[in-house]
């Protein structure tokens, strides 16, 4: 009787380190990862060929598919992701609208301290920092909202034996 509690007991350990394996669901962009989603994570797609959104949480993660709520949808079916990421686009609109502010302060503080003089508008420094300015301000707030699948983008599942695989931190929501 004992070599069968033992054999049970074996049984159910493996068992329940394989049920603690987790996936994730990942977005490459080539080789880098955009995105990492873990079950319970909100997921926002539109499919292939509808117009409307599905707006759910991620279920369970399968090898080609993707459970929302009660509904399965395979990967090969999605046609975008809805997420907010910026690109080199947003980071090039900040330097651009930080010079321009940053110019027109220096050029202000190099006349009253430096110089000792008044404080005044020089028109060409003023003309550069509001060029500046008025190109950066809209390319650092254009967001980009969604990622449309195909090409280098594309959605995988993976294990924790993957080099994608990031271990998700979790208790860190239940904070104030």
């Amino acid at each position: 009787m004992k070599p069968y509690r033992f054999l049970i007991l074996t049984l159910l350990i493996f068992a329940a380190s394989f049920a603690l394996a987790q996936k994730q669901l990942v977005l490459l962009k080539g080789e880098k990862v955009m995105l990492r989603l873990n079950p319970g994570d909100e997921f926002i797609i539109s499919l292939k060929g509808e117009k409307r959104k599905l707006n759910s949480y991620i279920n369970n993660l399968f090898d080609t598919a993707v459970m929302l709520h009660k509904t399965i949808v395979p990967l090969h079916r999605i046609d975008k992701i809805y997420f907010k990421h910026s690109a080199f686009i947003n980071r090039f609109g900040t330097f651009l609208v930080v010079g321009g502010v940053a110019y027109f302060v220096v050029d202000q503080f190099n006349t009253v301290v430096v110089r000792g003089d008044d404080a005044s508008l020089d028109e060409s420094v003023t003309a550069v920092s509001a060029v500046m300015v008025a190109v950066g301000l809209p390319m650092m707030l254009a967001k980009k909202r969604y990622q449309r699948l195909g090409g280098r983008h594309r959605l995988i599942v993976v294990e924790e034996n993957s080099p994608f695989y990031v271990a998700p931190v979790r208790g860190l929501e239940d904070e104030p």
